[in-house]
């Protein structure tokens, strides 16, 4: 495979281009006010509560808002060009106004999984430094914990119903005054959203970001890394606004401007809804619905049966999920035109099943955080089952043995990325960013593929160690960490086994010091540093791990045992 042939480009459908040569906008914030301009009263998002009330915001309304927080954020609080601003809410009407006031701002949005232990919280917050940050008032409580551990920013708090109409706001907040507790009493210093763009639609509109170049940084995207330390990726606004250019232009033939509607079931904090989705489709003049939570899965319901669904974005867990929900199977969306499968691998079963249920599609596509995430995508109504298609437009991808020398067609090699879409680094992170940036350019993916005759890619190994749980990135030596910490363990190892529901499912194999120590122990104290998604599902307790003859582990040794016993329950 030589770098000009492109195999691939013979496979782009009809009418798009192998190159994608202009961003969409000089700006992210530019983009919002063209749109908006563009698209005027036009609804585009509307959140959708699993009780079925719903709240909408045009396209005008979403650039004025998002024009008083970033005037806010310069004038109020005092934050210059470049200055982080953290973000940490499930899928709301906050996060368009927030996420653009922040482009607009100049300042550089960094994203933080509300799921987030109050150590991870704090992990983040000193990592990225940011001067402001918005949260959900249902973690704030976690937020005070972060800040004993680390110095906090200012707080802005905000709500899920925020922005509702206030027979809705009114009817949830009373719901969580009396019924929900796991709404805390706020007692660090802060303030509400709305009073916050109450002050900052007092003062004068002004395009903070008109001096931007396009290579200033947009957002701190964070990722796992092959340490298990949390590292932010350096996407510029032409990362990301190149990338909304090469998967808009990738999908033209198949989507009608200012028709589209895309349900958002996946978290918008996440970088493949945070593109495609809350970017994406706005770009389009699309109308997002917004998934506050999606579990149990019957939260969906309401919006399929009130909105023409035409799109989807998801992980191969939801489809599944979708496609074992009584009301889904009995009406499924008349108006889906495809659905966009990506962050984890999409399963030949689901795929067959959903064609046959929905008598559409699901596109499996590839990508990472670093990639902003778009590297490449089947083609919409060409999909090959197995394959994650062909690169974006705009994009080589280049297959290396482990000397870095390209393999032949159809041999498997290290998949590695260029294009624009691939991000600056690692935020403060030079020996990380060096250890997979190549000098011409190329991301080293750590996943190894094969390239067939006609341009398209198949994964047949992913990176050695890490842990795909429902499409999240879990990394064993963090939670071997963690582990380790426990008085009562000796030694541990983790890995991933096979999981019906998730993809995969944590295990670890322990070497107890104090043989009282339980399972319950140790998920426990797992329990109180990591996510949930994280923290093991199965211990099992051994009285010695397979090492080498230096005495590290090997993982794969345990993996092997897996698969050599058909099991992974």
């Amino acid at each position: 495979m030589t770098m000009t042939a492109r195999p691939w480009a013979a496979a782009y459908p009809s009418g798009v281009p192998a190159e994608v040569t202009a961003p969409l906008a000089t700006s992210l914030g530019q983009l919002v006010r063209d749109t908006a301009a563009r698209e005027g009263n036009r609804t585009a998002y509307t959140v959708v509560m699993s009780n079925g009330m719903y709240g909408n915001l045009s396209f005008a309304e979403v650039d004025r808002l998002s024009d008083a927080f970033a005037a806010w954020l310069r004038e109020v609080a005092g934050l210059q060009a470049g200055d982080r601003v953290a973000l940490q809410t499930p899928n709301s009407l906050t996060v368009p106004v927030v996420a653009f006031g922040v482009f607009k701002a100049g300042c550089v949005l960094v994203n933080v999984n509300p799921l987030y232990t109050a150590a991870e919280m704090a992990h983040q917050i000193r990592d990225a430094g940011p001067k402001v940050i918005v949260i959900t008032d249902m973690f704030a409580g976690k937020l005070e914990e972060a800040g004993k551990m680390v110095p906090l920013p200012k707080v802005v708090v905000t709500r899920v119903a925020e922005l509702m109409p206030g027979a809705v706001r009114g009817v949830i907040g009373l719901v969580q005054k009396h019924w929900d507790r796991s709404i805390p009493r706020i007692t660090i210093p802060h303030q509400r959203l709305p009073q916050v763009l109450a002050e900052g639609a007092k003062l004068p509109r002004r395009d903070y970001d008109a001096a931007l170049g396009e290579g200033a940084i947009a957002a701190l995207q964070y990722t796992g890394g092959t340490t298990g330390v949390s590292k932010g990726a350096i996407l510029t606004h032409r990362n990301l606004l190149m990338n909304m250019a090469q998967a808009m232009t990738f999908i033209a033939p198949h989507v009608t401007p200012g028709k589209e509607v895309v349900l958002t079931a996946i978290p918008t904090y996440h970088i493949l809804a945070f593109t495609l989705n809350l970017l994406g489709f706005f770009h389009l003049g699309g109308r997002n619905l917004l998934i506050p939570n999606p579990r149990p899965l019957s939260n969906l319901k309401r919006a399929f049966e009130n909105y023409p669904v035409s799109w989807i974005v998801g992980v191969n867990t939801l489809f599944n999920g979708l496609m074992n929900e009584y009301w889904f199977r009995e009406s499924p969306p008349r108006h889906l035109k495809a659905s966009f499968a990506g962050a984890m691998a999409l399963h030949g079963a689901v795929a067959d099943r959903w064609r046959e249920m929905t008598g559409t599609e699901i596109v499996e596509g590839y990508g990472l955080t670093e990639t902003s995430p778009v590297a490449t995508g089947n083609p919409v109504g060409a999909a090959r089952i197995g394959s994650i298609g062909i690169p974006m437009p705009s994009t080589d991808v280049r297959l290396v043995d482990e000397a870095g020398r390209e393999v032949p067609q159809g041999s498997p090699g290290e998949f590695t990325i260029r294009g624009p879409q691939v991000m600056q680094g690692y935020w403060n992170r030079p020996e990380e960013t060096a250890a997979v940036m190549t000098e011409d350019g190329f991301l080293r993916t750590g996943d190894i593929a094969v390239m067939d005759a006609d341009g398209f890619f198949r994964i047949v190994d992913r990176k050695k160690d890490m842990i795909l749980v429902s499409g999240f990135n879990v990394f064993p030596n963090e939670v071997e960490d963690c582990l380790a910490r426990h008085p009562g363990v000796q030694e541990c190892a983790v890995i991933g086994v096979p999981d019906g529901a998730a993809g995969e499912a944590v295990r670890a194999y322990v070497v107890r010091r104090d043989d009282s120590v339980t399972e319950a122990d140790l998920r426990a104290h797992c329990k109180e540093s990591l996510t949930a998604y994280k923290v093991p599902r199965q211990v099992v307790f051994r009285d010695e791990l397979p090492k080498t003859n230096v005495g590290k582990i090997l993982r794969r040794a345990l993996r092997d045992e897996v698969l050599s016993q058909g099991k992974g329950e």
